[in-house]
């Protein structure tokens, strides 16, 4: 978490020193330093919605935190991916309260520019979405003990009817 939002603020900071609004490094190219003030969310959607925004996301930071206490003994991939969602959350959310906008400034191609507060979040939902297709096996594990608890009370059943049978063929001889 804490590196995440050290490099994100210190990213930040160099690109306010450096570049004036709207100007870009190199002034041509795929991949671009271009500082943008972004006063929405992701993709700019919801541009001068700041306030609200700063809210919803001290709430996602809420329920983050409210997810990952809930977590007994988290697995280091789980540890990565909160600190990188918390730490670009919390990035952000800094930008908000200090500036009134986030300052982006990763210029790549066609994509909307955005920082690495940015990128924190996307890999660590993108980690946790790893984790829980690939690597968790805690399900499978529950998975696996009620099959075998089945399969033990069905044997137990054909013993008892088997018991059950022969008792009733000897009771009849």
């Amino acid at each position: 978490m804490l590196a995440a939002l050290g490099l994100d603020q210190l990213t930040k900071w160099l690109t306010i020193e450096n570049l004036a609004v709207g100007e870009s490094w190199p002034a041509e190219g795929f991949f671009r330093f271009t500082h943008a003030w972004n006063t929405g969310t992701a993709f700019s959607l919801f541009q001068g919605q700041g306030d609200i925004l700063t809210w919803v996301s001290l709430a996602a930071v809420g329920v983050l935190t409210w997810i990952y206490r809930s977590i007994d003994d988290p697995p280091w991939v789980l540890r990565i991916a909160f600190g990188l969602q918390f730490g670009g959350a919390i990035g952000n959310i800094i930008d908000r309260i200090r500036l009134g906008h986030v300052t982006d400034f990763l210029d790549v191609g066609w994509w909307p520019i955005f920082n690495i507060a940015d990128s924190s979040i996307v890999i660590g939902i993108a980690l946790m979405i790893f984790y829980f297709w690939f690597l968790d096996e805690g399900p499978k594990q529950d998975e696996d003990e009620d099959a075998e608890i089945i399969s033990i009370a069905d044997s137990n059943d054909v013993a008892e009817s088997a018991a059950a049978t022969s008792s009733s063929v000897d009771s009849t001889d």
